[in-house]
């Protein structure tokens, strides 16, 4: 069998970050979580780093602003994950092609500049796309839970197909429009749900 990639997570105790941290772990990679000392010592955070260590994982101290602490984590690993979010841009969406106004447009623009510089790098990477806006009209919404979005990408990260690739975590039997998800709630329920229907124009 062979040996499994080493993995560093960048943002490992965000929100989906700390999903991510557990697939890789449980699936047997051996993975590093790049924290802040900051974020090693404070309380809040604890509970999250302690149980990334009984997982087997190991912290790495340093600070994706330190370019010396960034490297040397960089150069213990064979893949690099980043969960951090460029200012309130979600990792999930994407941005090349997605259409925003601003001020959403500017934040976009900064994401699409790190994906232009990587690609300019040659560097080998594998965009991940896990969520999706509903917006207001009736057009399906893909709806993931945040342990699929972890096993997912730990799965892509030895998948050759998925090199130099935008990976679009969309599961079929998770994909409804808001009228199937009050469907599937009535009958979950076993009552019918009152319902406004406001035309598409109105929106």
């Amino acid at each position: 069998m062979a040996e499994k990639s080493k993995i560093l997570i960048i943002g490992g105790t965000g929100y989906i970050g700390k999903f991510i941290v557990e697939a890789s772990a449980k699936s047997g990679h051996p993975t590093f979580v790049l924290l802040r000392e900051s974020t090693v010592s404070d309380p809040a955070k604890g509970q999250i780093v302690d149980g990334f260590k009984n997982s087997g994982v190991t912290i790495l101290t340093g600070d994706l602003y330190n370019h010396e602490s960034l490297v040397k984590a960089i150069k213990q690993v064979d893949v690099v994950i980043s969960t951090v979010e460029v200012l309130a841009v979600r990792i999930g969406n994407d941005v090349d092609r997605a259409r925003a106004e601003e001020p959403i447009k500017s934040a976009f623009n900064i994401k699409i500049g790190i994906r232009r510089a990587i690609e300019a790098e040659g560097i080998p990477y594998t965009y991940v796309v896990s969520h999706y806006f509903a917006g207001y009209s009736l057009e399906a919404a893909v709806f993931n839970v945040e342990q699929d979005i972890g096993a997912y990408t730990i799965k892509a990260v030895d998948d050759p197909r998925t090199l130099n690739k935008v990976l679009y975590i969309k599961p079929p039997k998770n994909i409804y429009s808001f009228n199937e998800l009050t469907a599937l709630w009535e009958k979950k329920i076993g009552k019918t749900l009152e319902k406004e229907y406001i035309r598409k124009s109105k929106c």
